[in-house]
């Protein structure tokens, strides 16, 4: 897994912790770039930052007690277990605990966004053969959709296709950074050349976006983030034009909302090749972008809690909210908690606590 060059540090509103304790939630957040799982937890007047190690974490998903990761080669379901809270020290730190349950290899195909779909398997955006997929026990990923203009199934990322909205359990929309059959030539179009596409038609419903992400459907509305120009956006259904609701200080990627809350993720724009020329880097200085979540009132479309990461972490990939207020999660297999740790179906589980043998 990656190793951080620096011990990570952050600073946040005082109203970040409080807005977590009076919705009772708490959120997850991927880092690639660091290597961690992220948990933003309420600490009384503070937020805890909570630190878990993977390799080149990046999609997550979170439904009934499941929550799903996307790593570099595979991804891994963990179940809450509510009996390893009270092992976690110092005693009451943790209200719930994710367990590991499965572990599919998939090989590098670059997953990118996740999420659960009906009957509770998981989704895929699979970013390196420009398809979504699903996963069974025999193969690797299973191919369910490509966007029209991709011609076949390649191992050569040629849309970055990155990210998918879930309507009534299936896909429904997704976005990519171009429209190229070619390997990585969605590269060269960087600046205006995304597009958000409906599932079902496969039809470009928007095009000429700088690099588009996390597509959303809440409250009978499209939303997504225009990660090129750092903003929060929002489709009517009815009139099908972006308005943009948010402009913020950073590379927007990552999306999850609760009430009238969004919560969006923020990375620092690198001096590179991928991100020169974009839209955000004439509107603010190196100084000026910056690594962080943010959260905006759905209603006014104000910044009401703020958190920065000062070191350590540069760039955040996905934003995902839990209903715990102090989630933790164990995910080394030597861990003498684990081993001790077992989940049963209801009547083995009665007959255990019973006596019967």
């Amino acid at each position: 897994m990656a190793e951080l060059s620096e011990a990570p540090t952050s600073v946040h509103t005082a109203s970040f912790p409080m807005l977590l304790r009076e919705l009772g939630i708490s959120l997850a957040v991927s880092t690639y770039q660091a290597g961690k799982l992220i948990f933003l937890r309420e600490d009384g007047p503070t937020l805890n930052t909570h630190f878990r190690g993977f390799s080149v974490p990046m999609g997550l998903a979170y439904s009934a007690g499941r929550l799903a990761i996307g790593t570099k080669s595979g991804w891994s379901e963990y179940h809450e277990v509510p009996s390893l809270a009270g092992k976690i020290e110092p005693a009451g730190s943790a209200s719930v605990v994710f367990a590991p349950r499965l572990h599919h290899h998939t090989g590098a195909i670059a997953i990118h966004e996740i999420a659960f779909g009906n009957g509770g398997d998981l989704w895929a955006v699979n970013t390196r053969f420009s398809c979504l997929c699903t996963f069974d026990r025999v193969h690797s990923f299973v191919p369910q959709w490509r966007p029209a203009f991709i011609g076949g199934y390649s191992a050569d990322d040629r849309c970055h296709l990155n990210g998918m909205a879930m309507v009534e359990g299936k896909p429904k929309f997704v976005t990519a950074l171009g429209t190229t059959d070619v390997g990585g030539a969605w590269r060269a179009g960087k600046i205006d050349g995304g597009v958000l596409i409906d599932v079902p038609s496969r039809a470009i419903l928007i095009d000429g976006l700088s690099m588009p992400h996390s597509p959303r459907w809440v409250n009978g509305a499209l939303w997504f983030l225009e990660s090129g120009r750092g903003t929060l956006s929002r489709v009517d259904a009815f009139h099908g034009k972006p308005e943009i609701v948010a402009l913020l200080p950073g590379f927007t990627r990552g999306l999850d909302f609760h009430g009238d809350y969004a919560f969006i993720g923020l990375s620092q724009v690198r001096e590179s090749n991928l991100f020169s020329g974009l839209p955000i880097t004439q509107r603010l200085s190196v100084d000026e972008r910056v690594c962080g979540i943010s959260v905006v009132q759905l209603s006014t479309g104000r910044l009401v809690a703020f958190l920065r990461f000062t070191a350590g972490v540069q760039e955040v990939f996905a934003v995902t909210v839990l209903p715990h207020l102090r989630p933790d999660l164990l995910n080394d297999e030597r861990d003498e908690r684990l081993e001790g740790t077992y989940i049963l179906p209801d009547s083995a589980l009665a007959e255990f606590r019973s006596g019967v043998r």
